[in-house]
């Protein structure tokens, strides 16, 4: 069996920064399971995401290198930016059914725009938990569905911080978010998630739907312009709707070819 797999750049109008996705098409089918979770091992990427098309519906699945996951952004930014780009999708908008229930992504110029829920967080009174995974204790912490916002008093807090990825990994979450205002942007993050398999995701889609809806209350702004700080940074641009989250993105098709199975 052969199947196309692309690798994309996602969050980025450049090769060799953003965050890598590799997008598998399955035509109307899924694979098992475990085969889905053993390409996601060999790419090696933070996500590997597979979709099939079945009476002209989209369906979209997410894997890490370890495990299945609810959504993943930048993957889905990749996948549409595949099929707009180069599997002759005819529209200007894609609808995905996920996990996470209906995902949209549409094409606008160079900029994919994806539609996603807005995440709900509440306050975490005890920052104590989180001492020894960070040379610096935040000001306040969050805590969304699947994620912790910890929040931090400026930039280069964010950009030098040490981190201990064993104490993160004993954190109950997928991941843990780092996030202070940005010079010349509207914030700022970093995104850790060893316990998901991913010590520093380059740039996280999902995560700004946490982070959209705090800092748009903090900021009094519905529109913010974002800066991940990893490595290979990414840019985003997030628009708070309220119960949605739009967060739009470029991308850069890396490498193309055929898996064999």
């Amino acid at each position: 069996m052969k199947l196309k797999i692309y690798q994309v750049d996602a969050f980025t109008d450049k090769i060799f920064s953003g965050n890598p996705a590799a997008v598998c098409s399955l035509n109307d089918e899924w694979l098992d399971d475990a085969i889905m979770r053993q390409i996601a091992m060999e790419n090696n990427l933070s996500e590997t995401v597979f979709y099939i098309c079945k009476n002209n519906n989209y369906h979209i699945r997410w894997f890490s290198p370890t495990t299945e996951v609810d959504l993943c952004g930048h993957a889905t930014l990749a996948t549409g930016y595949v099929l707009f780009n180069y599997e002759n999708y005819p529209k200007d908008e894609i609808r995905f059914s996920s996990k996470s229930g209906d995902l949209i992504v549409k094409k606008q110029d160079d900029y994919l725009i994806m539609d996603f829920p807005t995440d709900t967080i509440e306050k975490v009174n005890d920052i104590n938990e989180f001492k020894d995974c960070f040379d610096i204790l935040p000001t306040e912490v969050y805590k969304g569905k699947t994620d912790y916002i910890l929040v931090f008093e400026n930039e280069d807090q964010i950009r030098d911080i040490k981190f201990d990825l064993l104490k993160i990994k004993q954190i109950k979450a997928r991941g843990i978010i780092i996030t202070a205002r940005g010079r010349e942007c509207d914030f700022v993050s970093r995104f850790f998630a060893p316990q998901s398999g991913i010590n520093e995701d380059p740039v996280t889609g999902s995560a700004h739907t946490t982070l959209t809806p705090f800092w748009s209350k903090v900021l009094n702004k519905k529109e913010l312009k974002a800066i991940q700080l990893s490595y290979r940074k990414g840019e985003l641009i997030c628009r708070n709707m309220d119960e949605r989250t739009e967060i739009s993105g470029k991308a850069k098709l890396y490498m193309q070819g055929e898996i064999e199975l």
